[in-house]
This record gives structure tokens, C-alpha cells and sequence, in this order.
């Protein structure tokens, strides 16, 4: 898998303070990734999330690396 270059710590605090900075919840924002186009690189999503949606780096970053943890996680249930 590819580095985040963040801690686990500031993970959960860039997901925390998604909601805060956008209004939405991680929960709609992993939903637009889900049903948005089909791009497989980690950056490729990450630069769609900025160029769709005028996110920071840091948090379409967060976002990005949230979805595939939880892809991740049902494909090994």
C-alpha cells in the first residue's frame, strides 16, 4: 500500500475536523468517492477531490486514505 505520511493521530484529527471545515459528514464525502469516477491511483482521487470539491490537500488526502482502509476492511471480512 502506499505511505499517508501522517500519524494515526493526525488522521483521526483531519477526519475529525472534516465535518467542521465542509459541512459534510466522512461518511457523504467517502460516499462521492464511492459513486465518483473510476480513477484507481491514490493521487488521482486525491487531485478529484480538490479540483470537484476545493479541498485542502490534507483532508481529500484523509478522505482518500479513510476509503480504501474501509474497502480494505470489507474485503477481508
Amino acid at each position: 500500500m502506499y505511505p499517508t505520511h501522517f500519524s494515526d493521530e493526525t488522521h483521526r484529527n483531519l477526519l475529525d475536523r472534516i465535518p467542521h471545515c465542509t459541512g459534510r459528514e466522512v461518511s457523504e464525502w467517502l460516499h462521492d468517492l464511492a459513486e465518483g469516477p473510476s480513477l484507481l491511483r491514490f493521487d488521482e482521487r486525491v487531485s478529484w477531490l480538490r479540483a470537484e470539491h476545493s479541498l485542502s490537500y490534507g483532508h481529500a488526502k484523509a478522505l482518500v486514505h479513510e476509503f480504501d482502509l474501509r474497502r480494505a476492511r470489507r474485503n477481508l471480512v
